[in-house]
């Protein structure tokens, strides 16, 4: 009996110390490594899911972190389907790579342009960031709803005219909306020659549906004493989400009373000089 209950105080005293080394070396590595304070790796985003048309581009904010006890380069990979693009950029720098230190995070904005032919749905982007065997995943999804887009024309589709100087005329326009979505305020601009004016009716069109036009009377107003020759003037319909542009090509041409006067001046011109030598003689 004495030998036990002498025994079992040192026994007592062995396994507290042996538990008392094993917290204190618990606490130095999770010190060491970030994994085990609930810092670990991981990649993530604000907002997983974006909806926008097929020629808008869908931008992701993530954040990658490395939790590890040591820095780590990670290369930005994905699987996209054919004919999409993708950029992955820090700090507006595009980059295919990223090297970040223990414990540290890193905001990578993902910018994602889909393919001219995609169609309305819902298209999942895996993202990975690779560094050795340690892949992280992270899985973006791009909701296409479709494509805005707006053409101008004409009705017969020519693009040049004939127009007299100091005059104006009126061109026939039509705007079209080829895309799938509803275009809405859709704005007429112009790029013409100094001095001349265009003006449209209507100016501004609130709404144009999928596949509908709508006519617009374009009138130019071209200066007097405007030198004959080739102008170009450019069209413009646009609004938040798409434009158009029309160049036409307006040959300028004077008119018939400013050709008469012209050679009436100069018939006067040389009955003067007619006159004038046969009063005073050829010297």
């Amino acid at each position: 009996m004495l030998n036990k209950s002498s025994t079992t105080p040192l026994s007592v005293l062995r396994k507290t110390t042996f538990i008392f080394l094993l917290f204190i070396s618990f606490r130095v590595y999770a010190q060491q490594s970030p994994t085990l304070t609930g810092l670990g790796s991981g990649f993530g985003a604000k907002l997983m899911n974006i909806e926008a048309a097929t020629n808008e581009t869908f931008r992701y904010s993530t954040t990658l972190r490395n939790g590890s006890a040591t820095a780590h380069v990670y290369d930005l990979q994905t699987n996209l389907p054919a004919g999409w693009i993708i950029a992955f950029k820090v700090e507006s720098s595009q980059v295919t790579s990223v090297n970040i230190d223990p414990g540290k995070s890193q905001d990578i904005s993902v910018e994602i342009n889909a393919s001219p032919e995609a169609k309305p749905g819902k298209y999942k982007i895996p993202v990975y960031a690779i560094s050795g065997k340690d892949t992280l995943a992270l899985t973006l999804e791009a909701v296409v709803k479709g494509t805005y887009a707006i053409a101008l024309t004409t009705p017969t589709g020519r693009l040049s005219e004939d127009i007299t100087s100091g005059s104006q005329k009126q061109l026939q326009l039509i705007v079209k909306n080829p895309g799938n979505l509803t275009l809405t305020n859709i704005s007429l601009s112009s790029q013409l020659p100094a001095g001349w004016e265009a003006t449209f009716e209507p100016a501004n069109i609130s709404a144009l549906e999928p596949a509908k036009s709508q006519n617009v009377t374009l009138t130019l107003r071209i200066p007097d004493k405007t030198l004959a020759g080739d102008y170009a003037a450019t069209f413009t319909a646009s609004n938040n989400s798409a434009n158009s542009q029309t160049a036409f090509r307006l040959s300028v041409k004077t008119s018939l009373l400013a050709g008469w006067i012209g050679i009436m001046v100069i018939l006067f011109a040389v009955g003067i000089v007619y006159y004038l030598i046969r009063k005073y003689g050829r010297r």
